[in-house]
């Protein structure tokens, strides 16, 4: 990230998922301009949506191979069963990590007593020496980490940021994943600043939930398109 000609804008679409009643998600990738981000091949952002008007999430039994999906809820619970035998509840906070492998199917539905859904769900491929390892499944909830201006949940892999007060957020996953990746919550108050640190040899990501964000490196804010986002 220490130049603005690698940042690239990303322009999610809408996609219906689950039939004509079921939620809209915007699906960032795969897209025209990349494929990949890193690992990460597949990004659906949801909600917050009223379920009062539609059916949810309700997508069933489907087969992968050769890759993860991992999801991440802000509101609302999600009930994932699978054919390696694993039935969970997952909730806001919680890391859903589902390991594909040689070959897996599985089912996702939200709750009857969610009022509102919102989250993301992302998949990774996994590299050719691990295409079609053991199947896994894992569900993990970190903790938050907080300071005055932020707080952050570390989902996958390690992170560090320092706020304008100097404050510091550290935390790491003690999830393992096949190849280094990195997904991180952060939750930044109005009109303040975090400096996270970032491996230069890795591609990053940044979804923007809610508000606005304005990203700037090495110093130099980022003018151009992509500048910021919603």
């Amino acid at each position: 990230m220490s130049a603005f000609e690698d940042f690239v804008l990303l322009d999610p679409r809408e996609v219906p998922l689950g039939g004509p009643r079921g939620m809209t998600v915007h699906r960032t990738l795969p897209a025209r301009r990349t494929s990949l981000i890193g690992a990460w091949c597949f990004a659906d952002h949801f909600g917050p949506d009223d379920l009062s008007a539609g059916d949810g999430m309700r997508v069933a039994r489907h087969p992968h191979t050769g890759l993860a999906t991992v999801s991440w809820l802000f509101e609302g619970a999600i009930t994932h069963r699978d054919s390696i035998g694993h039935h969970a509840l997952v909730r806001p906070g919680d890391v859903d990590l589902m390991v594909a492998g040689s070959g897996i199917t599985h089912s996702e539905f939200s709750t009857l007593d969610t009022t509102v859904l919102h989250g993301v769900q992302l998949w990774y491929a996994l590299p050719d020496r691990a295409r079609f390892r053991d199947r896994e499944f894992a569900l993990h909830t970190p903790r938050p980490r907080r300071t005055s201006a932020a707080a952050a949940r570390v989902g996958l892999g390690r992170f560090r940021a320092t706020d304008e007060n100097g404050e510091v957020l550290e935390d790491a996953s003690p999830l393992v994943t096949d190849t280094a990746l990195s997904m991180v919550q952060i939750d930044l108050r109005a009109g303040h600043r975090l400096q996270v640190e970032l491996d230069p040899g890795h591609e990053y990501g940044v979804l923007v939930d809610r508000g606005t964000a304005r990203l700037a490196a090495d110093g130099r804010p980022a003018d151009g398109p992509g500048a910021t986002g919603r």
